[in-house]
């Protein structure tokens, strides 16, 4: 492809995206699919021109209100090439010129725009904070006084971790095995399973990703994963299970011994996770379909578990390097739904955890309503839980010197850790008291016993 049908294509790609309303790498993603003319090397740039406009699509739209120029991607796309990488009208001209399969040429109103947009940058003193972090202005102030710092951290683009399978090799092998097929994988900081990438590989045409001997996993995720500290022969309930991979790392952790209950609303996500765990070699996963969060299924499993994770549905703000798109599809009042939502859960799967046993609750949010404040409120309601600090769990259950953080709850970020945004509280239920335990003991005999 030329440089000019390159950007058309971009163009195209970015219209898809806002007319959809789907998320931009399954939008992107299905319409590659159907262009199979497009080289690896053209489909590379396009890609990353399309996700790098994504990432700095408020700081665009600010110079174009500026400028009165009426917002879309055409526009966004000349105004990236002249903040970002310093081209001229005659350059740009030279681009838009009108051939076969490259943009329209460029019309006198925008040659004029254009010209007033020479020799300035994309950032600028006047932009309010919301533009200069890339989130809804509503949002911003919620993201509390790391905000800045947090926020340009999550313009950046992610890179790709891995997970090494416990069940089919250990983390030298899985390194050895990649680099014998051109992957050079370099172990994660804070994960004793991590493996992160330089850079976008072709991962799943590797037979060592055939082979179940890695998974795609955040390092933020293993970590969560990691904390819950299940062992071999427990009992472990993944309430919001999705497409598996924090129930894959749970499965490899237990060496395939006790059960996991995946637990999830969505049959799709549920087929998804067991064609994972095929691969994995996963054998000790039961999904259930749930209806919702209160399915009477969930009571008839009091006091049974050992483990129960939540891994609750959220606004998904420390995704957001992965995610771009994400940070405009979220409203307040669809905030506020998922935090009410958030509580239910709680209030519902904590009943299953036995005496003694722990929930752990999870979001990849970095807003404290999502987090810190649940749980707070949780514990103000449920005497019986004791909130056990992560760094007590950390050494027994990981072994790494822990990341940078304070207080009793994990907060991972990509400022700090280089991770995606997790967040994670270990909840323990207080043991039954001798006393309570021979009352239950006597009325269970009665109960049985013979009239």
């Amino acid at each position: 492809m030329t440089p000019d049908a390159r950007l058309q294509t971009v163009i195209e790609l970015l219209e898809q995206v806002d007319s959809t309303g789907r998320p931009a790498d399954r939008v992107v993603h299905d319409a590659l699919r159907g262009r199979r003319y497009i080289g690896s090397t053209d489909r590379r740039e396009v890609l990353e021109r399309v996700f790098w406009q994504l990432r700095r699509k408020a700081r665009l739209d600010w110079w174009l209100a500026e400028l009165g120029v009426f917002i879309e991607p055409r526009a966004r796309v000349l105004a990236a090439l002249a903040l970002c990488e310093d081209k001229n009208v005659a350059e740009l001209a030279q681009l838009f010129d009108g051939q076969r399969y490259g943009p329209p040429k460029l019309g006198d109103k925008e040659k004029r725009w254009l010209k007033a947009l020479e020799g300035q940058a994309l950032d600028d003193p006047r932009q309010p904070e919301g533009v200069r972090g890339e989130c809804p202005g509503w949002l911003y102030p919620r993201f509390g006084p790391q905000a800045e710092a947090r926020l340009r951290a999550l313009i950046e683009g992610a890179p790709l971790d891995l997970r090494v399978n416990e069940l089919k090799a250990d983390r030298g092998e899985a390194i050895e095995r990649l680099r014998a097929e051109g992957i050079e994988a370099q172990p994660t900081p804070f994960s004793p399973l991590g493996l992160r990438l330089p850079g976008r590989v072709n991962l799943a045409e590797t037979e060592t990703f055939k082979k179940g001997i890695v998974e795609v996993q955040d390092e933020g995720s293993q970590i969560v994963s990691l904390l819950v500290a299940a062992e071999s022969g427990q009992r472990v309930v993944d309430f919001c299970a999705g497409a598996g991979g924090k129930t894959l790392a749970l499965a490899a952790r237990m060496k395939n011994g006790g059960s996991i209950q995946a637990l999830d609303i969505m049959q799709g996500r549920l087929d998804r996770a067991a064609q994972r765990a095929k691969r994995a070699g996963a054998h000790n996963i039961i999904r259930r379909l749930l209806k919702s969060q209160r399915d009477p299924w969930v009571k008839r499993q009091r006091r049974k578990a050992d483990r129960v994770l939540i891994d609750a549905p959220c606004s998904g703000t420390g995704a957001w390097r992965r995610n771009p798109d994400a940070r405009w599809n979220q409203t307040e009042t669809g905030l506020t739904e998922l935090i009410d939502l958030q509580a239910e859960i709680l209030d519902s799967a904590w009943r299953m955890v036995k005496p003694g046993g722990r929930l752990i609750y999870a979001t990849c949010s970095l807003l404290p309503e999502e987090n810190e404040r649940q749980v707070q409120a949780f514990l103000e309601t449920h005497e019986d839980f004791t909130l056990l600090p992560w760094r007590n769990v950390w050494n027994a259950a990981i072994g790494t010197p822990p990341p940078e953080g304070e207080g009793e709850m994990l907060l991972l970020s990509p400022e700090l850790h280089g991770t995606d945004g997790f967040f994670a509280a270990i909840l323990q239920r207080k043991a039954e008291p001798p006393k309570e335990k021979a009352v239950k003991a006597e009325e269970a005999e009665a109960e049985t016993a013979p009239e």
